[in-house]
């Protein structure tokens, strides 16, 4: 099970603390058992709030979607569907280290003319 993001604790823990405040201040109630049961509510609304920010993508996802290239995973539904069916992957993105990127694209110039 992946960690929870920033978010996610941030989003949780204000609603638990949200929630609990305007259930007993809505409900007036003073029993132990009523400001159980309202705690206890609050908490499953805080883990759901919590697990339905959505995740961040992924650095390798986002840099396949700039580029155009194939995503970092394949939906469900491509998996479920036969090779015949599945989509043609576009070819391999030639991989260039930062320091060297200007002269590969002068050398590229280059070789196009």
């Amino acid at each position: 099970m992946p960690r929870p993001t920033a978010a996610q604790l941030a989003y949780g823990s204000a609603t638990v603390v949200l929630c609990t405040l305007a259930m007993l201040l809505l409900s007036q109630t003073s029993s132990g058992v009523g400001v159980t049961v309202i705690a206890l509510a609050a908490l499953g609304l805080g883990l759901l709030v919590a697990m339905t920010v959505s995740q961040p993508k992924t650095v390798r996802s986002a840099v396949n979607a700039k580029s155009g290239g194939a995503p970092a995973r394949a939906p469900a539904s491509a998996s479920a569907s036969s090779p015949a069916t599945a989509p043609a992957r576009s070819a391999p993105v030639e991989r260039v280290p930062v320091r060297h990127a200007a002269a590969h694209a002068s050398a590229e110039r280059v070789h196009q003319r």
